[in-house]
């Protein structure tokens, strides 16, 4: 049986896991012995930077990182739909007739897996039951899945979804982030050259060109991990324009607990975060601030220390 996930997917947070979890159970059918197959299909670019390119969120993940998400949640295969405008003037019913033809190479669907907010065709006026009823006349069926709400002990309920993880990360609360997208938000980019202010101050950081595509958290010190191929080292990581020294640009720097040894420029790395420490702050001296880079340091290893509990 062969049964495809659908959606944006981006950041493939809890909710977006469960789908695929449907679609991998929906894929078992004690009624067929013919081999199983899961595929989700994802957009690029995000439809509302086609539709409303002024209101279209930035994201949670890149496109590659989305569809690594994917496989590891379940996903056989990952299909990636180009959105263009000419997509998106397609009615519901050519929708699904490109999808299948052209993204999925005109292979037979079993059954489509949608989230029920799932929208599509031009001007996105149809919905799940719209997809069903072209499923009627196409041979395939449909399975919606309800949106989540979780009930957290000391926050509102919160809806497992993008818009909530975007929310959280702009405010810097990476661990309520974390608590939706079941891992820590994480961003990728290339170590660079920077002021080596921090060398200087006794804490050397990696300078990660984080780009201005993906969702960066609000300014302030982190605790979390900077990882580059297999190293998972645990970092305090500054977000900011550094105003202490005046600074202009928006940065994303990350003191590997502990190492002045490492020589990362020009690698490809990740940084995840894992808590807020503090806001961004400006001290009456340099002896002030490396007063506080010591204190969050340390906080910084009890944060991270947890996770080895």
């Amino acid at each position: 049986m062969r049964v495809v996930v659908i959606g944006v997917f981006d950041g493939v947070h809890r909710g977006h896991q469960a789908l695929v979890d449907r679609a991998v159970r929906r894929s078992v059918d004690p009624g067929e012995s013919g081999a199983r197959e899961v595929i989700a299909v994802t957009f690029d670019p995000h439809p509302a930077a086609v539709l409303r390119p002024d209101r279209a969120p930035v994201m949670l993940t890149s496109v590659d990182r989305r569809c690594d998400l994917l496989r590891a949640a379940g996903a056989d295969d990952v299909a990636v739909l180009r959105f263009d405008h000419d997509f998106s003037q397609l009615s519901p019913t050519e929708f699904v007739d490109r999808l299948i033809g052209d993204v999925l190479g005109g292979r037979a669907v079993d059954a489509f897996v949608a989230g029920s907010n799932f929208r599509f065709g031009q001007g996105a006026v149809a919905d799940v039951a719209a997809l069903r009823a072209i499923g009627v006349e196409r041979g395939f069926e449909v399975d919606e899945v309800a949106l989540v709400t979780e009930r957290f002990p000391d926050a509102p309920d919160v809806i497992w979804s993008s818009t909530f993880v975007r929310s959280s990360i702009a405010s810097g609360d990476v661990a309520g982030a974390a608590r939706v997208l079941g891992r820590p938000h994480r961003v990728e980019g290339v170590v660079v050259t920077g002021e080596r202010r921090g060398r200087e101050l006794g804490y050397p950081t990696a300078n990660v060109d984080a780009g201005s595509d993906l969702a960066i958290p609000g300014d302030g010190v982190y605790a979390g991990w900077l990882i580059d191929g297999h190293d998972r080292w645990p970092a305090a990581i500054s977000v900011g324009t550094n105003p202490q020294f005046e600074g202009t640009s928006r940065t994303v720097e990350a003191y590997v607990l502990g190492r002045d040894d490492l020589d990362l420029y020009g690698h490809e790395v990740a940084v995840e975060f894992a808590e807020h420490i503090r806001g961004q702050q400006v001290f009456d001296s340099v002896e002030g601030l490396t007063t506080q880079m010591g204190r969050d340091v340390a906080q910084a290893q009890r944060i991270t220390s947890e996770e080895i509990r």
